[in-house]
């Protein structure tokens, strides 16, 4: 049976080789990259224009999508993202999504 001192000695022996492989492959992995810009005509600046349009997308001044359906505790959500644990437990109790909907 393994003890902790052994399967601590395991975990820096496989960070050590997870390590070497990411040595390995960066190289290539960025020629693979660069092959790619390359053939698309993609530059730096373009990199930089996306991450600032993804950067200004989640921004903490984005407005906050309106809800759409409203639990009978007052729980709402939008209708985005993964269904909430209220409603998805209605859900399994014969409810339907729509009974929750806000009109309007």
């Amino acid at each position: 049976m393994n003890n902790l001192i052994e399967i601590q000695n395991q975990i820096e022996k496989l960070q050590k080789q997870a390590n070497e492989i990411r040595a390995q492959e960066f190289d290539k992995t960025v020629q693979e990259i660069l092959a790619k810009m390359a053939a698309f005509g993609i530059t730096l600046k373009d990199l930089e224009a996306v991450k600032g349009r993804a950067r200004k997308a989640t921004s903490a001044t984005a407005k906050p999508a309106a809800a759409k359906y409203r639990g009978p505790n007052g729980e709402t959500w939008s209708g985005r993202g993964l269904t909430p644990r209220w409603l998805a437990a209605l859900v399994a109790q014969g409810r339907t999504k729509e009974e929750f909907a806000i009109s309007g």
